[in-house]
């Protein structure tokens, strides 16, 4: 990876064309496979200076691949015109030293998306509600206690990242692995777990958008998954192990 950075000095008069025509080459430098992104920056206190930052796959890539391309020669096109306004042309190796600060906006936590650990208790206890009916499962958690809807929310809840709630007075992972030891799991049974509270989902309105419920449901395959896994009377798990914790994946919460 190398970062090219091309400093500008443009007249005030002719900044709003310079602009433009970046806005017109960003199309080819956009399309060449060896152009990770790039940004233009106009300089507050000396607005007729501006900088192009572009990272580049590697500095071969960017000297011999994009220059000999359809790409740089539409790119060249539109900036030939301020070729003699550059004062700076310089490639640079990023370093080590990196971070992100506080001030970075984040997006919600799945916790916090689906509305705190109100929301994962108004589930559960709907959730064991639909399961005692169920002729499948309600076998399973005849004995359960009172309490175990609320520990269960508090383990998703801590999944999805939420307080580690669980893991501080239930025990954490070691705790939700001896629930699953020895209990022979069926994977009909699995599927109708993983049905059953997508359903509670709906009953008690948990968000229906695409992007949780994808997250969601990726959590619910993965984790009932892991408990049938662990269930088999053959089964050596791992003993002591992390609390997962979930995030959205690929598709971002949808913030209007």
């Amino acid at each position: 990876m190398i970062l090219e950075y091309i400093r500008y000095r443009i007249s005030e008069n002719r900044a709003a064309e310079f602009e433009a025509a970046y806005a017109r080459a960003a199309g080819p430098l956009g399309r060449s496979p060896v152009c990770h992104d790039f940004e233009l920056s106009r300089c507050v206190e000396e607005p007729d200076h501006y900088i192009l930052r572009i990272r580049w796959e590697s500095l071969d890539k960017h000297l011999k691949d994009f220059r000999s391309s359809e790409e740089f020669r539409a790119f060249f096109t539109e900036i030939r015109p301020y070729v003699d306004a550059i004062e700076e042309m310089r490639h640079y190796t990023p370093t080590e030293v990196a971070g992100i600060g506080a001030g970075t906006p984040q997006p919600p936590t799945l916790y916090e998306w689906a509305g705190g650990g109100e929301a994962f208790d108004r589930l559960f206890s709907r959730f064991y509600e639909i399961v005692a009916t169920d002729e499948l499962l309600a076998p399973m958690f005849a004995g359960m206690s009172a309490d175990h809807p609320h520990h269960v929310a508090l383990w998703v809840g801590e999944v999805f990242g939420g307080p580690a709630e669980y893991t501080a007075h239930h025990g954490g992972y070691e705790a939700m692995l001896a629930h699953h030891i020895g209990k022979a799991i069926t994977p009909r049974q699995r599927r109708r777990w993983v049905e059953l509270l997508t359903d509670a989902a709906d009953d008690v309105g948990l968000p229906a958008d695409p992007e949780f419920r994808a997250a969601f449901m990726s959590y619910l395959e993965w984790g009932t998954r892991i408990a049938l896994e662990n269930s088999r009377p053959d089964a050596t798990p791992v003993p002591r192990a992390p609390v997962p914790r979930w995030g959205w994946g690929v598709a971002p919460p949808y913030q209007p």
